[in-house]
């Protein structure tokens, strides 16, 4: 008996040798899974034959249960004058957290959102000198994977340029994805996901954030990236001889030409390089959103948030959500009216009356209010054109409870921010918009987090367009309510590219990433081939009940009415349009097949609120009621009309009394929709 005691204290000893001599082995891989135990993410030091690149090398792998999503993916970073940091590692310490706890989201799509993970840090030291240190932080939570590099404050690390991040993400099977692909950094990611297999991917591509790969005979996988913060945005490529296999790109800065004369070689190096910084720096994380169901993957997309600091705003109570009426779609429009329309005193106060009448709390005026009018445009942003009167405007507003935002481009705002944030909090602004970034450098995603900071000083909420996808920056800034990123609705001014197609695969890819301003509202609704491009007085594409749909399928905490007052007189889907939230407590997708439709319901209180969308193939949908509560509700149903397949205006309104458990069957026409307020009965 003394024997075998011995043994195993001698044994339990030997296995405590490498921490406690502040080196650990790391033959076996490290790993840590998600607290329902799905999900697992594990690293480990390996030597792996071609074609790989050569030498002991630090990978990570990531599986679904018994399925191998990601295999052996390599981990590093490449510096400007300086050896990469990528190989030759030795395990000098690790830590495991577990996090478990839950926080309220009053600007988001679910109310209560769960923060549950467990955590794998890993130290590394390089063997040869200097010795290089870095970190890899694991996270595996239910709604999927993410790792982050952390460089700690150390001698032979101070200042540097980081050239690139050689993060990969190696597909263990065969897989299609839907991509943005852009073809390069720094534009303004408004375009199609189109479906494309991994292998197609080349190592020149510069694929667009989010990426949603479906695995094959897996789950759906959804590539993305959080709290990028002081970093350039990340883009991914294929990889030269491994398929289904993808790298990180990060974005360079644009060039800065008129430096090249003045600066030494290496200092003008250095401003060409993705990222400059000190240590300590961590880099953002690298999200593996993974679930059975591409709908799943949006009702998760908290996830995101979660991997952002908290909100770092003690009041939150004066930002206001919600819907705005919005005069750029048709502002040089309008029918009965005593003025002529354009952007001046009486087409505004035209639009805040529109908006008082139908209870909607917010005014966006866009460009053209400054002399700044223009996108690229330099000039004051603190002071309006002589046919803008703004605090008649402003006094109009006040007096009909509307509340009003202002357009401005970034370039005078990064000169008057100070001015001017001032002044619109003198003024009593709700919040800007603002525009024409088109970059993801360095240098933009700092600008990005010193407007939305300002902003909440002064008590401002922004909108952001010509922008780059997010990142979860509006949960540590609950004032940045919403964000473009997208394709939306003003492409159907100058283009057939908006489609009902289109429209439905948004909510599986660039939605991944948050609110996005697509701008919807539009009543000038054609059936398929009726399509025609007018950009003074612009077409949609689908049916009327499609376009109400998209107020609950989106998530758009602000969002636009796009159309011109009168546009709305008929009333066939406008009391839809003031009844529908822009904030929700739960939000549920039922079902849903990219590309192809999507069902969404969202409460909000006591009553729900559901949406249905289909591309251009009609479709019969029993949409299951099991998300309601208990007794029975009314539901007020805005449905294609009869004749919707032909006359896309045509809306049948309609209400019935259904439970719990039941299922309601509705017809979409093509190109069509749903939109459906269920309210318990005897309210």
């Amino acid at each position: 008996m003394f024997k075998r005691s011995f043994l195993i204290v001698s044994l339990l000893l030997v296995a405590c040798l490498p921490a406690l001599s502040g080196r650990v082995e790391a033959a076996e891989p490290l790993a840590v899974s998600s607290p329902d135990g799905k999900l697992t993410i594990s690293f480990a030091l390996k030597a792996n034959p071609q074609p790989y690149l050569p030498g002991l090398r630090a990978y990570y792998r990531v599986s679904y249960g018994t399925t191998l999503i990601v295999s052996d993916s390599p981990l590093g970073l490449d510096f400007l004058g300086t050896s990469a940091l990528d190989q030759d590692f030795e395990v000098v310490r690790t830590d495991r957290q577990k996090h478990d706890s839950t926080w309220e989201n009053h600007f988001g799509a679910q109310r209560t959102v769960p923060d549950r993970y467990n955590q794998l840090t890993v130290s590394l030291r390089e063997r040869r000198a200097p010795g290089r240190r870095m970190d890899v932080i694991f996270r595996a939570y239910n709604e999927g994977v993410a790792f982050r590099y952390f460089l700690p404050k150390q001698e032979a690390i101070e200042k540097f340029a980081l050239a690139s991040e050689n993060t990969g993400f190696y597909f263990a099977h065969d897989a299609t994805a839907y991509a943005l692909n852009m073809g390069r950094f720094n534009t303004h990611n408004e375009g199609e996901y189109l479906p494309i297999k991994l292998t197609d991917i080349k190592p020149v591509s510069i694929i667009n954030l989010p990426l949603l790969v479906q695995v094959l005979g897996g789950p759906w996988v959804a590539l993305l990236e959080a709290d990028l913060n002081d970093y350039a945005g990340m883009y991914v490529g294929g990889v030269a001889g491994i398929p289904n296999a993808l790298i990180s790109k990060l974005s360079y800065p644009p060039r800065k030409r008129d430096l090249a004369d003045t600066l030494s070689t290496g200092e003008y190096n250095k401003l060409e390089q993705p990222v400059l910084g000190t240590t300590p720096k961590a880099t953002p994380w690298r999200v593996l959103m993974v679930a059975p169901t591409p709908g799943r993957l949006i009702e998760t997309n908290y996830l995101i948030l979660n991997l952002n600091p908290p909100c770092a705003l003690a009041d939150t109570s004066w930002i206001t959500p919600g819907k705005a009426a919005w005069d750029w779609w048709v502002g040089g429009y309008a029918t009965n009216v005593d003025f002529k329309p354009g952007m001046n005193t009486a087409t505004m106060k035209h639009y805040i009356d529109f908006a008082a009448a139908h209870h909607l709390p917010l005014m966006l005026i866009d460009g053209g209010w400054s002399s700044a009018g223009d996108p690229g445009s330099d000039g004051d942003i603190t002071k309006s054109t002589p046919e803008i009167d703004l605090p008649e405007i402003l006094s109009h507003a006040k007096q009909k409870g509307v509340k009003v935002m202002l357009w401005v481009d970034y370039r005078p705002l990064n000169k008057q921010i100070d001015e001017a944030f001032a002044l619109y909090e003198k003024w009593g602004m709700a919040g800007i918009k603002v525009d024409s970034m088109n970059r993801d450098d360095q240098e933009m995603v700092n600008y990005y987090q010193q407007w939305v900071r300002k902003a909440a000083e002064h008590h401002l909420t922004v909108d952001l367009h010509g922008a780059f996808k997010g990142t979860g920056l509006c949960r540590t800034y609950p004032n940045l309510l919403n964000r473009e990123a997208v394709m939306g609705m003003e492409y159907s001014k100058w283009s057939q590219r908006v489609t009902p197609e289109y429209d439905v695969t948004l909510p599986f890819t660039r939605m991944l990433a948050g609110p996005m301003d697509y701008t919807p509202g539009g009543f000038r609704n054609t059936a398929r081939g009726q399509f025609k491009i007018n950009d003074p007085l612009p077409y949609t594409q689908g049916t009327r009940a499609h376009q109400l749909a998209a107020y609950v399928v989106y998530e758009a905490p602000l969002v636009m009415v796009s159309d011109y007052p009168e546009a709305y007189q008929d009333g066939l889907g406008i009391e839809f349009i003031e009844k529908v939230p822009t904030v929700w407590d739960e939000t549920k997708v039922l079902s849903g097949e990219v590309a192809k439709y999507i069902v969404t319901a969202r409460q909000k209180g006591k009553n729900w609120y559901l949406g249905a969308m289909t591309n251009w193939d009609p479709r019969d949908v029993a949409i299951p009621l099991s998300f309601l509560g208990s007794g029975e509700y009314e539901a007020q149903i805005f449905a294609d009309g009869a004749d919707a397949d032909k006359v896309a205006t045509s809306v049948s309104v309609t209400r019935k009394r259904v439970r719990s458990g039941e299922k309601l069957a509705v017809h979409l026409a093509s190109g069509g929709g749903v939109a459906i307020i269920f309210t318990p009965a005897g309210r």
